[in-house]
C-alpha cells in the first residue's frame, strides 16, 4: 500500500492514498516524517515503512506511488538483471541474412527508447520490395530462464508520464534488442513484394541489420508536407514505403475497418517533477505509414502460422453482438448524428459491417459538425467487444482481417515473443516452439495483464491533468474560479463528466449541483431535467466552473458556471 504518512496519537499512521474506503494503517516503524508519500508493506509484528517515495504534492512521486500501488514493482529481480547484461544471443549466425546494406530507418516518437521495428523499402518494376525489421528478441530470452519468466508474469510494458515499467530489462529493452541507428542489430525479417495492395511473394528470415536513421513522426510529416527534404539514403525507401501504406489504408477502409479517433496526451516535465504542460499528439500520415507496414507484417505472419495450424497466440477482435450494434446506433441517433441502415436480423458479420459504418459516419459527422470530438468514437468503441490473446484464430473485426497476431513489439509485449518462437521454428531457424498446451492459459494471463495496464495508464494521465488543472487555477488567480468550456464526453444517473479547457482536463459535474431534478434518459445519452425539460446531452458544449481539485487522487469536481 502507498499512503501519507500522518500524526496519530504519539505515533504515525498511513493514510492510503488510493483505492476508496480504505482505512489508515498503524506502523510498527515510525520512519520519516508527516506528510510524506510512503510505500507500506507488512513487518513482523504489523504494518512497516518499506521505502520514503517523496511528497503527495510533487506530480512525479505520486505517479511512482501509482504504479507501486498497482502492483508493479519498480525494478527486476538481480537474477534477471544478470542474465539480461550477460545474455548472448542464441542461433546460427551463418544462417542470418545479411541486410546491413539496405537502407533502414526507424519512425517513432520524439521521447522514445526502445525501438522495436524498422524499415526498408525499395521500388521495382510494378511492385516495392518492403522489409519489415522486427528486434529479434527470441535470440536473447530464451524460454525457462529467469528473463522469461518475468517478462511472462508482467506481460506487457506499462507507460505512464515521464515512467515506464518495462517488461524486461534496460540491457536488452533500449540497449541489446533496441534498434538503434548505426549499430549492428539482430532482427527478425519480413520481405514482402507487394504492388499496390497484391501481396505476390512473403519470405521471412533471422536478419543482421543496421538502422541508419532514428527518424520521429515529426520529421516525417515535416518531408511529407514538402518543407523538408529527405535525405540520402532514407529518402527514397520512405517514399516508396508511403505509397504501400496510401494504397494499404485505402483498402482497409474498403474492407470495413473502424475508424476510430483518440488523442493522446504527453505532458511537460520541470526538474522538480511538477507537471507544467500538455500536448495531444494527432494521428498523422507518418503515424499511419507505420501502422499500415506493422498491420501488414502482423497479417502475413499470423497468415503464415494459420495456414500451417501451428500453436500461437493471435490477437483476436470478434464480431459485436448484433444487439450491442443495436443501441450503439439508437444511441447515436439519439444525438442526431447520421447512422448506416440496420437489418432487420442481423448476422454477427452484418453486424460488424453496421460498426465499422457507423464509425465512419460518427467521424465524418464530428469533422463536419465540429460537436463531439471526445466523446462520439467512444460510444462506438463501447458497444463493441474487446480485443484479447488466444491460440484460436477467429480474425480481427476491427481491422477487417481473417487473421491477426501481435508480432511487431516483442520489446514490450510477451504475446509477441510468443509468436516469435512459433514462426522461427516453422521455418526451422530455432529449436523452440510454444507449447500449445500452454497458450489459452497464457492468453488469458497476457489479455488480464494489458488491461490492468491500460487502467494504469489512464489513471496516471488523470493524476497529471488534476496536477496541471491546480496549477491552471493558482496563475489564474482572482477570488472566483475562472468560467471554463467544456464538451459532455460520459453520463451516468448521478452526473455528467467533463471534458474542458483547451488543456484536456477533465471533472465530474454531479446533478445535485443543478438547478433541477435529472433523469438519465433510455439510451444512456442525455440527462433530462424534469421542470426545465432542459438536456444534457453527450458530445454538447458546456460552460463549467472548478469545485475541488484531488490531484494525488485524480479527481476534479465541477459546477455549473455562475
Amino acid at each position: 500500500m502507498v499512503g501519507v504518512l500522518r500524526k496519530q496519537g504519539r505515533f504515525l499512521a498511513a493514510e492510503p492514498l488510493f483505492g476508496a474506503g480504505r482505512e489508515k494503517v498503524a506502523l510498527e516503524d515510525p520512519r520519516g516524517s508527516v506528510g510524506d508519500l510512503v510505500l507500506v508493506g507488512a513487518g513482523k509484528r504489523g504494518a512497516r515503512v518499506l521505502r520514503t517515495l517523496g511528497k503527495p504534492w510533487v506530480a512525479r512521486d505520486v505517479l511512482e506511488g501509482l504504479m507501486l500501488d498497482r502492483g508493479l514493482r519498480r525494478s527486476f529481480p538481480r537474477k534477471a538483471e544478470a542474465e539480461a547484461a550477460e545474455s548472448e544471443p542464441a542461433g546460427d549466425e551463418a544462417s542470418r541474412v545479411d541486410l546491413r546494406d539496405r537502407a533502414t530507418f526507424t519512425i517513432d516518437p520524439d521521447d522514445a527508447k526502445d525501438f522495436d521495428d524498422a524499415i526498408s523499402a525499395e521500388r521495382h518494376d510494378g511492385f516495392v520490395r518492403l522489409w519489415v525489421h522486427i528486434a529479434d528478441v527470441s535470440a536473447y530470452v530464451r524460454p525457462g530462464g529467469a528473463v522469461d519468466g518475468e517478462a511472462e508474469r508482467r506481460a506487457t510494458s506499462v507507460y505512464v508520464p515521464g515512467a515506464v515499467e518495462p517488461m524486461l530489462p534496460e540491457a536488452l529493452s533500449s540497449r541489446a534488442c533496441s534498434l538503434r541507428p548505426g549499430e549492428d542489430k539482430l532482427a527478425v525479417t519480413v520481405e514482402i513484394d507487394i504492388a499496390h495492395t497484391d501481396v505476390r511473394r512473403v519470405s521471412f528470415h533471422r536478419s543482421l541489420i543496421r538502422s541508419d536513421a532514428r527518424l520521429t513522426y515529426g520529421q516525417v510529416d515535416e518531408v511529407f508536407c514538402g518543407r523538408v527534404r529527405a535525405e540520402d539514403p532514407w529518402g527514397g525507401p520512405l517514399e516508396a514505403a508511403r505509397g504501400v501504406s496510401r494504397a494499404l489504408r485505402e483498402r482497409r477502409e474498403q474492407r470495413g475497418s473502424l475508424e476510430v479517433n483518440s488523442l493522446e496526451p504527453s505532458f511537460d516535465w520541470d526538474e522538480d517533477g511538477d507537471v507544467t504542460g500538455v500536448s495531444y499528439e494527432q494521428a498523422t500520415e507518418s503515424h499511419t505509414l507505420i501502422e499500415e507496414l506493422m498491420i501488414l507484417a502482423n497479417e502475413q505472419v499470423a497468415g503464415h502460422l494459420a495456414q500451417r495450424r501451428l500453436p500461437t497466440l493471435y490477437r483476436v477482435h470478434e464480431r459485436p453482438d448484433p444487439q450491442s450494434v443495436e443501441f450503439m446506433v439508437a444511441r447515436l441517433a439519439s444525438l442526431d448524428i447520421p447512422t448506416p441502415a440496420v437489418p432487420k436480423q442481423m448476422s454477427p458479420q452484418q453486424a460488424a459491417d453496421v460498426a465499422a459504418e457507423a464509425s465512419r459516419m460518427a467521424a465524418a459527422f464530428v469533422r463536419s459538425s465540429g460537436r463531439g470530438r471526445f466523446s462520439f468514437s467512444s460510444l462506438v468503441l463501447r458497444s463493441l467487444k474487446q480485443a484479447y490473446y488466444t491460440p484460436r484464430n477467429l480474425g480481427h473485426a476491427g481491422l477487417a482481417s481473417a487473421h491477426y497476431a501481435h508480432f511487431t513489439s516483442p520489446i514490450r509485449r510477451y504475446p509477441d515473443l510468443v509468436v516469435h518462437r512459433a514462426l522461427l521454428s516453422s521455418i526451422g531457424l530455432d529449436a523452440v516452439a510454444p507449447r500449445a498446451g500452454e497458450l489459452e492459459e497464457a492468453g488469458v494471463e497476457a489479455s488480464a495483464r494489458e488491461r490492468e495496464a491500460m487502467k494504469i495508464e489512464r489513471s496516471a494521465d488523470d493524476v497529471c491533468l488534476a496536477f496541471l488543472l491546480e496549477r491552471f487555477l493558482a496563475e489564474a488567480g482572482g477570488d472566483e474560479p475562472p468560467s471554463l468550456e467544456g464538451e459532455i464526453v460520459g453520463l451516468v444517473a448521478k452526473g455528467a463528466f467533463i471534458r474542458f479547457g483547451e488543456q484536456g482536463f477533465e471533472g465530474f459535474l454531479g446533478a445535485r449541483r443543478l438547478r433541477d431534478w435529472y433523469t438519465l434518459n433510455e439510451e444512456g445519452t442525455a440527462l433530462i431535467g424534469e421542470s426545465s425539460g432542459r438536456a444534457l446531452r453527450i458530445g454538447d458544449s458546456i460552460t463549467v466552473a472548478v469545485e475541488r481539485v484531488d490531484a494525488p487522487r485524480g479527481r476534479v469536481d465541477l459546477v455549473p458556471a455562475a
